[in-house]
């Protein structure tokens, strides 16, 4: 589904990423850890398409397509999703009028008749009762006011709206006590498939206790230096970063 190949990505001239190389299949979920400033957030704006991050060498492919020109909104459409870390606040627009709006913007970009009300809301009722969302919440103005494990909630309902094929949660754990963890955790398993993927970027390992990855890659000055299976995330807990530099 995604494969990045010897990725390079500079900000105002200062390297950040430093060959960066990862293959991710449908069907498994990714978590990249990493110490501060060793390049996980610029990864994952990176792979959404955040013109901020200037790319000097290396490529992305998606879903077979080299996607290092596109835009973020097109890749959006073609089943990117990101979470962000601090989600913005839109007064005067609702959840669902927001969701509403991305949807069928994306069904446009695929020159796809837009969704049908009654469809539209049957999905909303589904999806909301999926993630055990009440409805007066999506009535709310979008993350206005919402605590962070509400505004971490509402990205995770954006996701189960739209259906990507790849997910990038990025630090979606920031901020959240235990039983926010657990009902963003819990919605993330409930929409992982096998024909689509999660790549998480996370600090600590207590995330990795409920959605449990696949592959654990260790982030460390732009470079990938170590991956393995969900035990060594376990070892970084317990033994910091400094032993794997």
């Amino acid at each position: 589904m995604l494969t990045i190949d010897n990725l390079h990505v500079s900000v105002e001239g200062k390297p950040i990423l430093n060959g960066i190389n990862l293959d991710v299949r449908a069907g498994e979920v990714h978590a990249i850890m990493g110490p501060n400033g060793s390049g996980k957030s610029t990864l994952s704006s990176v792979i959404a398409g955040n013109e901020a991050y200037e790319v000097t060498k290396g490529d992305i492919i998606y879903k077979n397509e080299n996607i290092i020109e596109l835009a973020a909104e097109e890749r959006a459409n073609k089943g990117i999703f990101m979470s962000f870390q601090y989600p913005v606040e839109i007064p005067g627009i609702t959840v669902t009028n927001f969701i509403k709006t991305a949807i069928n913007s994306n069904l446009r970009a695929r020159n796809e008749k837009e969704m049908p009300a009654n469809k539209m809301l049957k999905k909303i009722r589904e999806k909301a009762e999926l993630l055990e969302i009440d409805s007066r919440f999506l009535s709310r103005s979008l993350n206005e006011g919402f605590s962070g494990g509400e505004k971490k909630r509402n990205e995770i309902f954006q996701m189960a709206m739209l259906e990507p094929s790849l997910s990038i949660l990025d630090e979606t754990d920031s901020g959240l006590d235990i039983d926010a963890l657990k009902v963003v955790a819990n919605g993330v398993n409930k929409l992982k498939n096998k024909n689509n993927a999660v790549i998480l970027i996370t600090h600590y390992q207590r995330l990795l206790d409920y959605i449990v990855p696949d592959y654990v890659h260790v982030l460390h000055e732009g470079k990938i230096v170590k991956s393995g299976g969900k035990e060594l995330a376990h070892e970084l807990e317990e033994k910091g970063y400094d032993w794997i530099k």
